[in-house]
């Protein structure tokens, strides 16, 4: 009997917090005629902020709003749909995946309640079927627990896209391009030419050390050159704040991508060990940015893998 109280004490103490945490609110932000976005927390992820640390954005056309990535937990694509609702009557018509990262996608099984078509780069389908995902959602039913959990769910795409792919709603065209292999190997661009915005995904980031993870470094150098040749107003990073002035903001990713090349390049090829490496390196420029301590020398010592197998 004790026991059990005990349990009926701690359920309600959880869902007080629960409730207490809940008072998370996306505020979209305007950044051309027709488009917003909501900007994720720079943090690691966690249950106090709901996996909110991505962005998403949104375009209300004539003909129904598309919405880019999905947010890191269902409960804040739910709050994002309410948001979309409180400027438009449009319904939700599309979903335009950037990748497959947990952050991006857990709320997609929101958007397709809903009755919106989901589009993503056709390399999602090894990530949503490998032990990778699966474990990974295992371990974020724990770690983002109430907003992640068993009914959490990963989801594939209606449309793959294979390389590029031109989407028209309502007369505004989105150009979607296939970038990668570079931060993920599925990576997607959408650019909207009548707004002149351009939704980057995890390409850029802004205001915190990017994730590396196994990324294909080589590959993300390029998709930056890619992403300068649109010629842009705006760009939508995956991570940050948004950016009118495009060619400064993305050189921090670019010239930190190339910085972990060059500190590792030599050692890797070299065979000598990451730890000696990875201490030699001056990281003063970055060491006081958010997120240096939790992703730096994992993106280092992936770098360093990387050019060993390039």
């Amino acid at each position: 009997m004790r026991s059990l109280l005990f349990g009926i004490l701690s359920l309600l103490a959880f869902s007080a917090t629960a409730n207490k945490i809940d008072q998370l609110v996306l505020k979209p932000i305007q950044v051309a005629p027709h488009t917003y976005f909501v900007r994720g927390l720079p943090e690691m992820g966690s249950s106090k902020n709901q996996n909110f640390i991505s962005n998403a954005g949104f375009v209300i056309t004539p003909k129904g709003v598309v919405v880019v990535d999905a947010l890191g937990s269902p409960v804040l694509a739910k709050k994002l749909i309410a948001e979309i609702k409180k400027l438009t009557s449009q319904r939700v018509v599309a979903v335009i995946v950037t990748h497959y990262h947990a952050d991006h996608v857990y709320g997609l099984q929101e958007f397709r309640s809903i009755g919106a078509k989901i589009y993503a780069q056709g390399e999602g389908r090894s990530y949503i079927t490998s032990e990778t995902a699966k474990q990974r959602l295992i371990a974020s039913r724990i770690d983002f627990a109430p907003w992640v959990n068993a009914s959490t769910k990963l989801i594939g795409a209606d449309v793959w896209i294979d390389r590029s792919y031109t989407l028209t709603v309502g007369s505004v065209v989105f150009k979607i391009s296939r970038v990668g292999p570079a931060h993920a190997p599925e990576d997607l661009i959408i650019y909207v030419p009548s707004e002149k915005v351009l939704f980057a995904g995890d390409l850029v980031f802004r205001g915190r050390i990017p994730f590396v993870g196994n990324a294909d470094s080589k590959g993300w150098l390029q998709a930056l050159d890619e992403i300068g040749s649109l010629n842009p107003n705006v760009v939508i990073p995956g991570h940050g704040a948004h950016s009118i002035n495009p060619v400064d903001d993305i050189r921090f990713t670019r010239e930190y991508l190339r910085y972990l090349r060059e500190s590792m390049t030599k050692s890797a090829v070299n065979m000598d060990p990451f730890e000696e490496a990875y201490q030699q390196t001056d990281w003063s420029e970055y060491e006081g940015m958010p997120l240096f301590r939790a992703a730096n020398r994992m993106n280092a010592y992936n770098v360093y893998l990387s050019i060993q197998a390039e």
